[in-house]
């Protein structure tokens, strides 16, 4: 199963303040990814892909899974980029993009891709009430 994540829609699932370190909230998901990425039986990591809709100001790589940005930053732009990929892929059925974009999951269910909403699979990736470093 190759996983596709909505970068900043996952991000965006919980008010957790994010929004006042954009970069910061997604170097912590990219880390949470890798984490869980690495506890999967066979998923490795190649078959994580984070998009993200620009690069950031600072890239975020990974040797676990593929960190990716739509090729130009505007409106949707992470969504087309989710919907080429999916599209190119030989095997639609084998893919499944977290996301709670309701026209992204019509787009990309028409493909043939499964879903996941990006709440259900935020606290899978990070529990509501775990502690993180540094916190207390």
């Amino acid at each position: 199963m190759h996983w596709i994540i909505d970068g900043m829609n996952v991000i965006g699932s919980r008010p957790d303040g994010w929004w006042k370190d954009r970069h910061g909230a997604m170097v912590a998901l990219v880390h949470r990814l890798e984490r869980w990425a690495s506890e999967q039986d066979g998923a490795g990591g190649k078959d994580v892909t984070v998009i993200f809709e620009r690069p950031p100001s600072t890239p975020i790589c990974s040797s676990v899974l593929e960190v990716a940005h739509a090729p130009k930053a505007a409106a949707n732009s992470a969504d087309d980029e989710i919907v080429r990929r999916v599209a190119a892929e030989p095997q639609p059925r084998d893919v499944r993009v977290v996301t709670s974009d309701k026209l992204l999951v019509e787009r990309v269910t028409n493909l043939g891709a499964s879903t996941y909403r990006a709440e259900r699979f935020r606290d899978l990736i990070d529990p509501r009430g775990a502690k993180h470093g540094g916190e207390r």
